[in-house]
């Protein structure tokens, strides 16, 4: 049976599949004490803590058939603080200090103690930590789920988000001071907000996101799916599994994104589970402002620094995109000391999916979204170019100037490879934006059926161009990388005028090897 992500308590009581993660349960406790895990949504965290919760309890019925059952001391009961932010959105501060007020209660009910409120969430949760310490006789166990919830549920309303931030600094705030009655505290989210901002004086929060230990930590690797899922995954494709839902990397193995894969397993269809169930609003938003290059996504180049903790008032579109999931790590280099990393999208799911919905908040006309886009992926499969001009020619034109004049996105460059971009991505071809070569980048690759499409764009004034797109690939020998593979090697070159706003020059002709 194939379990939905819930309690380890339902799992094991119900038989359901489990792939076992108790072995970095007991390699945290270890090692040390206050530590900080950044993942996506749905991505397993709650179910992480909730391990931790019962480990720490000495719930040792729960571990029998776990690896965590011979090597940890059961006898040991600890007290357990448990706080998530998981369930509901919290749309003022007052909500959020009810909220907090309501969970202290709940822990004070399962611990079987009692604390005066003296108006002060902080003197509260001081007072919960030092008596549960006091009446179990072992120093108390903290863990925060979603901790960064409310904070992401307001981004897109700054003064509001910064009184949520100044609401959970001040409940955080409490776990410094109270080190000497904690035995282990552990935080987890989908952001990272920067120690200064949001966790005050707990400078010895260890960050274990990037750490390629703990890189497996949560979601699924090849090695566990193939032991937990075997039965599951008879006469199935294991390439178009890996394709669609694997990938996932923080410097370490990767992972498969557990909401999805346990979702394909049991309907036996690809489909974008994961992203469906959050909208990337705000993220696109920003991409409109900056006016991003759509398909500079795919070859994104970033520092540490960059990537790393964010505030309110500094959101980048790197960040959100690598925090948020929708991109992962590639590859690490040190470079004059500092570290950079190459992003990639992980998966096919994201991919064409984020590109979809990109292509949906740009277009003027939802329901001509879709039919372009079964015309494109015919034109491909009858390997008739020119129809892809006709195509695009048509959708330029039927834009309303009224868009162009709310939007100003056609002002820039990239606004026209990005929208071609898009509608190819979103249908789950296999497209490499920015293509390196040894003579340059191709603008855009495109395969399908054997054949190897290379696109070239340029936005021009008219009468002004000196060399035309495919000039360019000519010139640049850029199907040299592709020489042998395939006997099929399309070049197309594709210019776009700026006044008249749409394309004025589309040619192609088929690359000769000999």
């Amino acid at each position: 049976m194939i379990v939905r992500l819930c309690y380890l308590e339902e799992i094991i009581e119900q038989g359901y599949a489990y792939v076992d993660k108790s072995r970095f349960v007991y390699d945290l406790a270890e090692r040390g004490k206050y530590y900080f895990l950044a993942r996506p949504r749905r991505f397993g965290k709650s179910l992480f803590v909730d391990t931790l919760k019962e480990a720490f309890e000495g719930n040792k019925s729960l571990f029998q058939s776990l690896w965590l059952c011979e090597n940890w001391d059961w006898e040991k009961r600890f007290p357990v603080i448990h706080i998530s932010f998981a369930e509901g959105v919290l749309r003022n501060r007052a909500e959020l200090d009810g909220k907090i007020l309501t969970i202290l209660d709940e822990n004070q009910k399962r611990l079987g103690i009692t604390c005066e409120y003296q108006d002060s969430i902080s003197s509260l949760f001081s007072g919960v930590i030092r008596k549960a310490k006091e009446k179990y006789g072992l120093r108390t166990v903290v863990l925060i789920d979603e901790y960064d919830k409310p904070i992401l549920d307001n981004i897109t309303e700054p003064i509001i988000a910064e009184e949520m931030r100044e609401g959970l600094k001040n409940l955080y705030s409490v776990i410094k001071g109270q080190d000497a009655n904690i035995q282990f505290a552990f935080l987890t989210g989908v952001s990272k907000f920067s120690k200064v901002s949001l966790f005050s004086g707990l400078n010895n929060l260890t960050d274990i996101s990037l750490d390629p230990e703990y890189s497996a930590s949560c979601g699924y690797s090849e090695d566990e799916l193939t032991q937990v899922f075997s039965n599951h995954l008879k006469n199935k494709s294991r390439e178009d599994i890996r394709k669609w839902y694997n990938g996932y990397s923080w410097l370490g193995e990767k992972v498969y994104n557990p909401f999805s894969i346990l979702n394909y397993l049991r309907t036996g269809a690809f489909r974008n589970y994961w992203f469906e169930t959050g909208t990337p609003t705000f993220l696109i938003n920003l991409l409109k402002k900056n006016r991003y290059y759509i398909p500079g996504i795919e070859s994104i180049e970033a520092s540490e620094s960059l990537i790393g903790a964010f505030d309110i008032d500094f959101i980048e579109p790197e960040n959100l995109l690598f925090q948020a999931g929708y991109l992962t790590i590639e590859q690490g280099q040190r470079v004059a000391g500092k570290i950079f990393y190459k992003l990639r999208y992980p998966n096919m799911e994201v991919k064409a999916s984020l590109s979809d919905y990109i292509l949906t908040r740009y277009s003027h006309d939802r329901v001509r979204k879709e039919k372009v886009q079964l015309q494109i992926y015919r034109a491909f499969q009858e390997n008739n170019p020119d129809a892809l001009n006709t195509i695009f020619q048509a959708l330029f034109s039927s834009i309303p100037h009224d868009w162009y004049r709310k939007n100003k996105l056609f002002e820039y460059e990239g606004y026209y490879a990005s929208v071609f971009y898009c509608y190819f991505t979103a249908l789950g071809l296999d497209v490499t934006a920015e293509d390196t070569t040894s003579h340059g980048r191709i603008d855009m690759t495109v395969r399908m059926d054997g054949r190897i499409y290379i696109f070239e764009f340029k936005v021009v004034d008219v009468d002004k161009s000196k060399q035309t797109a495919l000039n360019q690939i000519k010139q640049k020998g850029y199907a040299d990388k592709y020489r042998g593979i395939t006997d099929e090697i399309y070049l197309i070159g594709v210019e776009f005028d700026r006044g008249r706003r749409n394309i004025i020059r589309f040619e192609w002709e088929q690359f000769s090897q000999g």
